[in-house]
């Protein structure tokens, strides 16, 4: 705004040069620069993957704010990353009239961490009537829960679309957003959840997008924690996870996650529900969040995998494995192997001529003895290459 004392002066002159462009515009046979709309900013070209790596304070609130509100909650606030609700049949806030692709290339351009958000079809056993409402995963545990799996595909598909109309870059994160439900409800109701959510961190790899899962500790988010560290386990984890245990600290720990589980990089923690705050003088109804992220995209786009992730290799144990010894964890071996490129095809959970050469490969690069298994020691080494051990220094199992 013009400064009072100037306006009058600034006005007289503001007339004639309007005046003036007026009378040239007639002269030329062109409508007023008035009359003609104006075009709304383009988003920038390549936007940054986004969260990638951060480690801080967020939020996140129901209806994108507006421009105003993020510069001022960017000047006085401690938040740096903002959780988005950009799709999903499900959402509560579907109209979004502020969130566009000048919206998304506007924050990212000035240093905001966005956190997407795809709000789908919820637990078979909810209880709330607004999911019953807008849609459930199919709880039929037919060929693995295959109705179950084709909806995780379907909904990350609408997933990436969206994404991609709102110009956020691929390996960027896009959160599946599974409401709470009473895990004691039902088998089926359990099973359903993760076959749904493995196939969607599967098919937003093979879309070229980093998966995460936002839930409630005690149930999809304990679900996911136990199928990780269960053996034999098929359902492939998401790459981050957000938590949400309001326990009022902020940091990246919750008592429904194992202390190996998604670390030392790949955890949000919604420690805190809705509440207002205040900021630069603007008003959100928000809940908190605490990001500890190292980047942990699917390693890169040109490398993803359809069947891999950080998240496949983790395990509670890592026991010598070979042809013959403790199988169950081949897989885990080849995507932990093809994550580091070594391992050229798809993992198949068995050692063939293709394993035993990735595996000798490997250690050779790192001076361990070669030889047709995989010790301790060569575990220890790749889970460090792949950050997934908390304090590298710690001296590697003999």
């Amino acid at each position: 705004m013009l400064p009072h004392a100037t306006g009058r002066q600034t006005g007289r002159a503001a007339l004639v040069y309007a005046a003036a462009i007026a009378m040239l515009a007639s002269l030329l046979l062109l409508p007023p620069a008035a009359a003609a709309p104006s075009a709304p900013a383009r988003p920038a070209a390549g936007n940054p993957v986004t969260p990638g790596a951060f480690t801080g304070k967020g939020f996140d609130q129901c209806n994108a704010p507006t421009q105003a509100a993020m510069d001022a909650w960017l000047a006085k606030s401690p938040y740096r990353a903002v959780g988005i609700y950009q799709s999903g049949q499900s959402r509560a806030c579907k109209a979004q009239p502020n969130l566009t692709p000048t919206w998304v290339a506007t924050q990212l351009a000035k240093g905001w961490k966005l956190l997407p958000i795809h709000l789908g079809v919820q637990a078979s056993c909810t209880t709330r009537t607004r999911y019953l409402q807008e849609g459930v995963i199919k709880s039929s545990p037919a060929n693995n829960y295959a109705a179950a799996r084709a909806q995780g595909v379907n909904e990350a598909n609408i997933a990436t679309a969206a994404s991609q109309a709102l110009g956020l870059s691929r390996g960027s994160t896009i959160f599946y957003d599974l409401e709470a439900w009473n895990i004691n409800a039902s088998a089926s109701c359990n099973g359903s959840a993760l076959a749904m959510l493995g196939a969607f961190t599967e098919q937003l790899h093979a879309n070229g997008y980093t998966s995460g899962v936002y839930s409630s500790g005690g149930s999809g988010i304990k679900l996911l924690d136990n199928a990780r560290v269960t053996p034999g386990n098929t359902i492939t984890m998401p790459d981050i996870l957000w938590i949400a245990d309001w326990n009022g600290v902020a940091d990246a720990n919750s008592k429904y996650v194992r202390p190996d589980g998604w670390v030392p990089s790949a955890r949000v923690h919604q420690y805190r529900g809705g509440h207002n705050e205040t900021w630069g003088g603007v008003t959100i109804n928000i809940d908190n969040n605490y990001l500890q992220l190292g980047g942990v995209s699917t390693p890169t786009v040109k490398n993803i995998s359809s069947t891999c992730s950080k998240q496949t290799v983790m395990r509670a144990r890592y026991p010598v494995t070979g042809p013959r010894r403790h199988r169950r964890m081949i897989k885990p071996l080849q995507c932990g192997l093809k994550l580091l490129g070594y391992f050229s095809v798809e993992p198949t959970g068995y050692w063939g001529r293709v394993t035993t050469g990735s595996v000798q490969n490997f250690q050779r690069a790192t001076n361990h003895r070669v030889q047709r298994r995989f010790s301790r020691a060569d575990w220890w080494v790749l889970r460090v290459q792949l950050g997934l051990v908390a304090n590298a220094r710690t001296s590697p199992p003999r």
